[in-house]
């Protein structure tokens, strides 16, 4: 995407950094009749969720980073009408498992009575699946009355326990370890370890961490449009962010991407940002700034003190598969299995483990991990000539690898997960992953992985963390201000994903820091 043309001098909002909570923000205020500049880094928008083309002389367009879409509320698509569909995934998830010396496993998808009995035959009762149930309604009702909540200013803790009117949801998702809750309502291994899945995304935590950081990563997976559904976006993640560039501009913002934001001067009414790009450097000044960076990174623009250090913790293995593999499990179809989330390594004595490991500085001995099919449900990100050959993607996601294991040498230790990862995966094949594996056009293997520290140096994510630092709680607290976007400056807000209800690929701290802005008068 080429550099806009040399900013003008003065704006009613600056936007630092066009990822796609900045250009959510940026259209927002533009359709609103501000002028908006907004100051890109690199040659392109769309920070983390971008589709690229990552294989040489390949025609595969893969979500490189981010992936997935649940918390992007449907009232940003409308408001800002962009021109972008998501489609469900008819499989929630695949988890393979060796029992009593055969491959088995547990396929949640396909209709109530396909997944009744598929826990049935993994727990050889009912009960597991009634728990199953009883825990995904409660879920459900927390999600119904949570996420309308995002786009709202942040309502007080007492109201939102209010609103979701459920003294046994609140204490098992608000006050306890879920682990509580998992031991509580279920008694299988595997099945313990699906549920727990969601609250170790990209969060290194124990499933009891009195931190209660997984709580946090298991509520934000859980509400989802209300419903926790984790959909696919047609044309992959860049499809997203085109449409919100699109938007902006239309609206008349201006995008000026090679520029970099090297500092921040504001005394609570006005402001400047100074900025670099390869041809010098440059000033302009706004009403506004909103930062779409990390709190770390708006610190180092401010010059006030930094946060406390975030740290990423997964590893993430884009792939092009010439077919899908066989698998050990022959009662499961690769189609059916690949579609969903293919759980590996997850049960819940194998997550505690691996964290138990990771947390002593080791690599976990079998790396935790989870897969999808993009192209599966999606087939136009691949090129006409591969997808009637039968290509496919896969999207790897491992969890409880955190940053400070590769800080010695991340190229070998990267290396080494990811041959341990995928032994992990191939122990449910019946034929190795490496043998499926397109080539590019040099004749090498198409698959790539990125550690934090590659995160850290590609998107300057700090340390790696996706979500930028430990995702929040849903309401107010002390000094998260009426938006959750607030600064220490009047005019400068956090409209990245370390604001609070931040994290994933939502647009929702894009949104409310524009509400911000526009519901405030200018004196």
């Amino acid at each position: 995407m080429p550099a806009a043309t040399e900013p003008s001098r003065t704006y009613d909002a600056i936007i630092v950094g066009g990822g796609h909570n900045g250009l959510v923000a940026a259209a927002y205020l533009a359709k609103a009749g501000r002028t908006v500049l907004v100051l890109e880094r690199l040659a392109r928008t769309g920070g983390a969720a971008v589709s690229t083309r990552p294989f040489a002389g390949v025609d595969a367009r893969l979500s490189r980073y981010s992936y997935l879409v649940s918390l992007l509320p449907r009232k940003i698509v409308r408001d800002l009408g962009l021109d972008f569909r998501v489609r469900g995934r008819t499989v929630s998830s695949y988890t393979p498992v060796e029992r009593d010396g055969r491959p088995t496993g547990l396929l949640v998808g396909g209709g109530e009575r396909r997944i009744r009995e598929a826990f049935e035959r993994l727990t050889g009762g009912k009960a597991e699946y009634q728990a199953w149930q009883r825990f995904y309604a409660m879920t459900g009702r927390v999600a119904e009355r949570v996420f309308p909540t995002l786009t709202e200013p942040l309502p007080a803790r007492e109201e939102l326990r209010r609103r979701i009117d459920d003294d046994a949801a609140w204490r098992a998702l608000f006050e306890e370890p879920i682990g509580v809750a998992i031991e509580e309502n279920f008694t299988d291994d595997l099945v313990r370890g699906i549920v727990l899945t969601d609250a170790l995304i990209g969060t290194f935590a124990d499933a009891h961490d009195a931190s209660l950081r997984q709580n946090r990563c298991f509520l934000y997976h859980v509400i989802g449009g209300g419903t926790g559904a984790w959909d696919v976006p047609v044309g992959g993640m860049g499809a997203l962010t085109d449409a919100l560039a699109a938007a902006a501009r239309a609206a008349g913002a201006v995008l000026a991407t090679g520029h970099e934001a090297v500092r921040i001067e504001t005394d609570g009414r006005a402001a400047e940002v100074a900025y670099r790009t390869a041809d010098g450097e440059g000033v302009a000044a706004a009403r506004h700034v909103l930062v779409g960076a990390s709190p770390q990174e708006l610190a180092a623009l401010t010059g006030d003190p930094a946060p406390e250090p975030a740290e990423g913790a997964q590893l993430k293995v884009n792939m092009l598969l010439k077919r899908l593999p066989r698998l050990r499990d022959t009662a499961v179809d690769p189609h059916e299995a690949f579609s969903g989330t293919f759980h590996i390594a997850e049960g819940y004595g194998q997550l505690a483990a691996a964290h138990e490991q990771a947390a002593a500085g080791r690599l976990p001995a079998a790396p935790p991990s989870e897969i999808y099919c993009h192209s599966l449900t999606d087939p136009t990100i691949l090129g006409r000539d591969l997808a009637e050959r039968g290509y496919q993607t896969l999207t790897l996601f491992g969890l409880h690898t955190p940053a400070r294991l590769f800080a010695a040498d991340n190229d070998a230790v990267r290396h080494e997960l990811l041959k341990a990862t995928l032994a992990q995966l191939d122990a449910h094949l019946a034929e190795p992953i490496a043998d499926c594996l397109a080539l590019d056009a040099d004749g090498r293997p198409c698959i790539e992985a990125k550690t934090p520290l590659d995160l850290e140096r590609d998107l300057r994510l700090p340390g790696g963390n996706i979500f930028h630092r430990d995702l929040s709680w849903p309401y107010a607290q002390d000094g998260t201000g009426r938006w959750g976007v607030e600064t220490r400056h009047a005019n400068v807000l956090l409209c990245g994903a370390g604001a609070v209800r931040g994290g994933g690929v939502s647009g929702v701290p894009g949104h409310n820091a524009a509400m911000a802005v526009l519901e405030q008068r200018d004196e």
